[in-house]
């Protein structure tokens, strides 16, 4: 195993759209949505462990789940858990995350990746990402993974790529344009013309690479980190990170550097992957009976005449549901939610007319 490969897993959100499983002081990361007793994390740090050593994974959180990793991920040292004090998007805990490792390692290659996704052929995962980091150590390019889309998806980003490959050695294609979340019919024109991939949000990069990126495109944020590298990996880490994140933009990698840099490739891939964004995305995913619901736990659910629909319920509760077609049912602490799949977009809404309503007390 590559001791210069590294991992910096991003998990600071709070996955409101998953509400009420997923709250504020407990987010979705932290939670084991399909019953197979590992949560979202710890599959994702399992996953690193057949790419990085396992010193060599760290984890970017907000302070405030610094506890819900130790807890979860008892192996890491404290050193490889990096609390940010404010959330300021994947920008400042990239470059935060970068200078770190660079201290201990100049050599450093790294895969940026999100803590909440799921990967269903790990064997692909692992040989996308290798091929990648590979390719970053060896050249100056920004690398993001594209999965090769086989819908036309409006809740996913697209990266649109040319013909031109980095090198004869690989697949990695030049990228063309970053597209936010389109409308259907951006979509399904993105899904015909066959140069358009979904945006996984997974990034491999030199350490060098990375950071004169930042120094060319987000030279304010790079100099505010620059400035106290040398304390980082030292007692006096918290003290700085916490002054610089005060200084700091909210902006997300993205905007601030992939969407500008002229090197930037992607790898066409396809392992089997889910950003579990939403509940419908938790569906597809899950195990389902013959009349299509899915249902977790399975033995606390009784359902008569009713199809197609997501349960989540707690495995203390015995749960009976009566007439329900394309429905999504979520309870928990004695909250429910119960909506129609197609309108599922709206649970933000409920969740923020909760917080108008009651403040933060059930969000």
């Amino acid at each position: 195993m590559n001791k210069n490969y590294y991992a910096l897993i991003m998990a600071g959100g709070v996955g409101s759209r998953f509400w009420p499983v997923s709250r504020t002081e407990y987010p979705k990361q932290f939670i084991d949505f399909f019953g197979v007793g590992k949560t979202l994390i710890q599959s994702t740090y399992e996953r690193f462990l057949n790419i990085c050593p396992p010193e060599n994974i760290f984890i970017v959180t907000n302070e405030l789940y610094s506890d819900l990793i130790k807890e979860q991920l008892p192996q890491l040292s404290d050193n490889q858990i990096l609390a940010e004090p404010l959330m300021r998007n994947t920008a400042p805990c990239i470059v935060y995350g970068s200078l770190k490792i660079a201290e201990l390692n100049p050599n450093a290659t790294i895969v940026v990746a999100p803590s909440d996704h799921t990967i269903a052929n790990l064997d692909g995962f692992v040989q996308s990402i290798e091929q990648s980091l590979d390719a970053a150590s060896k050249n100056d390019c920004l690398i993001t993974l594209g999965i090769k889309p086989n819908r036309p998806d409006t809740g996913y980003g697209y990266i649109q790529h040319t013909d031109y490959v980095l090198n004869t050695d690989t697949d990695l294609h030049k990228v063309k344009t970053f597209t936010e979340k389109p409308n259907l019919e951006l979509a399904k024109s993105f899904l015909q013309s066959g140069d358009f991939l979904w945006n996984a949000g997974i990034f491999i990069w030199s350490a060098k690479t990375i950071l004169s990126a930042f120094e060319k495109h987000l030279p304010d944020m790079y100099e505010i980190f620059n400035v106290g590298r040398s304390e980082l990996n030292t007692e006096n880490e918290k003290t700085f990170i916490n002054n610089a994140y005060l200084q700091c933009t909210n902006i997300s990698i993205d905007f601030g550097i992939m969407e500008k840099a002229e090197n930037v490739y992607v790898l066409p891939s396809d392992f089997g992957w889910s950003d579990l964004g939403t509940w419908a995305s938790i569906y597809e995913m899950a195990e389902k009976d013959y009349v299509g619901n899915a249902v977790i736990p399975p033995d606390q659910v009784i359902m008569f005449d009713s199809s197609n629909c997501m349960v989540n319920v707690p495995k203390d509760k015995l749960v009976i549901l009566q007439g329900l077609h394309d429905y999504i049912v979520v309870e928990n602490n004695n909250m429910l939610m119960i909506c129609a799949r197609n309108e599922e977009q709206r649970v933000k809404e409920f969740v923020a007319e909760v917080k108008s309503r009651f403040g933060n007390k059930f969000i």
